[in-house]
């Protein structure tokens, strides 16, 4: 049955991250969305508590909903899994870590009741009390990305990578049926795809603070990274779709 919003949480090995966030999470759309709203959060393979951690908050929240991955398939894997499984109008996907507070959702559901299909909270963005909070070294690291982003593929969206987005239903079930990118990139081929399908996206700047325990290292892993971008490049812009 339809709901009116839909919360996906990819989570990986977050037992420890997870649970402050998810009451947080449960006291804003318990207040804000009452009766009308679902949590997703989708362990993708984790091996330690986080899927204990889910159930038992679960069982005391019956809108909350454990999917899971047998084994560690990617956050875009994740994402793809929980925005396919949800039912609400307007879907949104978080990071387990909180670091865009949840009451966050309101600047991005004021742009979709504007008219927007698809909208991507942004640390890079200026906006009416706004205030981020994040190390020297992890700013120019996503400069760097950015900018590299912006050479090699034709997206307005300055801050691709924020694990904070916004659909229509409808939006939703088609640009997740149509991607493939599993990891971290995944936020690239939607938006490409969005683009390409004619979905009004639109950026808008939110509050973010650096959270610690981040899964992602780019000193390991760029190598990964720009293949899948110009994996992505090759793809989305040969297609005609």
């Amino acid at each position: 049955m339809p709901v009116a919003f839909s919360l996906i949480i990819p989570a990986y090995n977050e037992a420890e991250r997870l649970p402050p966030y998810l009451a947080s999470v449960r006291e804003y759309l318990e207040d804000t969305y009452p009766d009308a709203h679902e949590v997703l959060v989708v362990d993708d393979g984790s091996t330690d508590g986080t899927r204990d951690q889910v159930t038992d908050a679960a069982a005391q929240w019956p809108a909350l909903r454990l999917v899971r991955h047998v084994r560690n398939q990617g956050k875009g894997a994740a994402v793809r899994t929980g925005m396919l499984a949800a039912c609400g109008e307007v879907r949104l996907f978080a990071d387990a870590d909180g670091a865009t507070p949840i009451d966050e959702e309101r600047r991005l559901r004021a742009a979709l009741d504007a008219g927007a299909d698809v909208v991507v909270a942004s640390r890079l963005l200026d906006a009416a009390g706004v205030t981020r909070k994040r190390h020297w070294l992890r700013r120019l690291v996503g400069w760097g990305f950015t900018t590299l982003v912006h050479a090699l593929l034709p997206t307005a969206v300055r801050d691709t990578q924020c694990g904070f987005k916004m659909f229509r239903r409808a939006a939703a079930e088609r640009l997740f049926a149509m991607s493939q990118e599993d990891g971290y990139v995944f936020d690239l081929e939607l938006l490409i795809l969005a683009q390409r399908l004619g979905y009004r996206v639109v950026e808008v700047g939110v509050n973010w603070t650096e959270i610690p325990g981040s899964k992602l290292h780019m000193s390991r892993e760029w190598r990964k990274i720009l293949a899948d971008i110009r994996r992505i490049r090759r793809r989305c812009l040969a297609s005609s779709v």
